[in-house]
């Protein structure tokens, strides 16, 4: 068990304190393992330069088809499952954003439709952990319209 929690099973609590540098960074490596798994790996390459909604009846019609919607779920449910270990407190948020820039760059392609989404899929906490860690960068909105306009100048050049 790592050094910095305490657990008291026999009463079902666990009490999480703030990682340390060495287990933020194992963490975060160990996350980066798990991004070359193969099937991860291509859901990621579609998601970041194929995957480029102009509205969310595009993001519904795109995320929705039998060939894509799991390269979807993929994608978006690894960064909330590894954004919910800073939420938790499992890995120090700046350590977390400094080493997973992808965050935002995937958060970028839905944030403009996400209240829609959420609403549409009756899932008012779709991609919340993304979008808390996100926002906890002071510099959020900035990184996500950068990201975003480059991703979008990157698919037309590509389609040249």
């Amino acid at each position: 068990m790592p050094t910095g929690r305490l657990t008291a099973r026999r009463y079902g609590i666990t009490k999480i304190v703030m990682p340390t540098p060495f287990e933020s960074a194992q963490l975060n490596l160990q996350l980066f393992d798990l991004r070359r798994e193969p099937v991860l790996r291509e859901a990621r390459a579609w998601f970041l330069s194929e995957f480029n909604p102009e509205s969310f009846a595009d993001l519904v019609a795109i995320a929705s088809s039998s060939e894509h919607n799991a390269a979807f779920r993929m994608v978006l449910g690894y960064w909330d499952l590894a954004a919910s270990l800073v939420t938790t407190g499992a890995i120090d948020g700046d350590a977390f954003r400094a080493a997973n820039g992808e965050i935002f760059a995937a958060f970028s392609k839905i944030q403009p439709y996400l209240a829609e989404l959420r609403a549409a899929s009756g899932e008012p906490e779709f991609c919340k952990y993304m979008e808390i860690v996100i926002a906890a960068d002071a510099d959020a909105d900035a990184i996500l319209t950068r990201r975003r306009e480059a991703i979008r100048a990157a698919a037309k050049a590509r389609a040249r």
